[in-house]
Formats: C-alpha cells, structure tokens, sequence
C-alpha cells in the first residue's frame, strides 16, 4: 500500500540555500547602514543611525556643518573621553567640560556648535542634547497659560548636552540675568557639557550677564575665539 506523503508546513518547505540566502542578504543591508549583525539591537543607536535622527532636528542650512575649528574639535574629543558606557555598551555624556565659541556675527559660531554636535554622534556617543538661542530661552519663560515654564526651565538645566546660542545678545535685565543664572549655575554645579556662543567680546561678558553667571562661564567652559568677516554678506555677494 503506497503511502501518501505527509503535508509540511511552509516554514518547513523552504530549502536551506532559500533559507541561507535570505540571511546573507539581510546580513549585507545590515552592513550596507553600519551596522553589526552580531551585536544586540536593543537599547543601541548606531553612529550612523544618531546622526540621520540629530539631522532631521537640525536646520536645513546646518546639516552639513563640521566642527573644523581647532578649538571646538578639541572639545569634542574631551567630551568623548569623558563619556561613560550606557545601555549596550554605548559611551554616553555624563560630565564634562564646557565650551564658549566667541566671534562676531557671522563668524560661523552657530555652526560649529552645530558640528561639535554632529562630531559627536559621529564618533559614537549616545547623546540627548537641545538647542536654543538666548532670546528663545527668554521667551519661553514668560508666563503663558497652560504652560509649565519652571518644568521647561529644568529640562534645559538638566539636558545632558545643552547648546545655548547668542547669549548676550538680548537686552540685559534683572530678570534675564537671574534667569540666565540659574541655567548656567546648575550646570556648573553638575559639570554638565554647555556649548555657549556670544558677539561678545571676552571683557564684555561680564557687563551683559553680570559677575556671578560670568565667574562661573570663566571656570566652567574652554574657549574658541572666532574671527573674520561677516560669512552672510559675502556669500550673498
């Protein structure tokens, strides 16, 4: 009496080189973005990954930008030195130190904070990080309904990367100078890594943002002095 085969189920009807070959093409895209095949998923961002993410955030004009500047490159080579292992073995900001980017305006400051940042990711560090200007960070504090501006204030305290563009640049009051205070004193006090910029000059700081917040910028942060022209009126030239 003939037997009738036995039916299998799909997963079991494939071949082996069906099988083998799938994986090996999933194993060259996974190599295609950077990636280890080997190395677990969970709880990583690969350096490439980081940076597609941190560049749909950045502006436009930014998104391309390199910490070329010898100073800020430095920086960030400090900054990774300093992380520490994180989830998946990833390095991750924790302390470190400070940068203020000085120049006039148009000196290309903006853009090498946007770089340091982008450096960053790069040599594979796992960073949470914010960016605002100083007249946004006034704005924001002003009192609107519905809105938690003492719990904004914290999340740009505790950040652990914060980039805080153009202090200085808004007109100095009571108000902005303890505001700014605060902000930059606790990060101080945790060593957190600020990337400062300013039109100011060096002697200058202390006058718009007053002697308390301009000691602790003194101890806390490196220094990056840019110079030149306006790079806006000679590209639009």
């Amino acid at each position: 009496m003939t037997s009738l085969p036995i039916p299998r189920r799909a997963d079991e009807r494939r071949e082996p080189q069906q099988a083998s070959g799938a994986v090996l093409r999933l194993e060259r895209l996974l190599a295609a973005r950077g990636i280890d095949p080997d190395r677990p998923l969970a709880g990583t961002d690969q350096p490439s990954t980081a940076l597609e993410l941190a560049d749909r955030r950045i502006p436009p004009r930014y998104r391309l930008a390199e910490a070329d500047h010898p100073e800020v490159a430095t920086w960030v080579r400090q900054v990774t030195l300093a992380c520490r292992p994180g989830p998946g073995g990833m390095p991750g900001i924790a302390q470190g130190p400070s940068l203020l980017i000085a120049g006039p305006t148009g000196s290309g400051k903006t853009h090498q904070a946007y770089g340091a940042i982008r450096s960053l990711l790069a040599a594979g560090v796992r960073l949470r990080w914010a960016k605002i200007t100083a007249t946004e960070l006034y704005a924001s504090q002003r009192p609107r309904q519905g809105v938690d501006t003492e719990r904004e204030l914290r999340e740009l305290m505790t950040c652990p990367l914060l980039v805080l563009d153009d202090i200085g640049a808004a007109k100095a009051s009571e108000w902005t100078e303890e505001l700014t205070l605060r902000l930059v004193n606790h990060r101080y006090e945790y060593m957190l890594p600020t990337l400062f910029t300013t039109n100011l000059l060096l002697g200058e700081i202390k006058a718009a943002l007053g002697d308390r917040t301009a000691s602790r910028l003194a101890e806390m942060c490196e220094r990056a002095i840019l110079t030149g022209t306006d790079r806006r009126r000679r590209s639009a030239a």
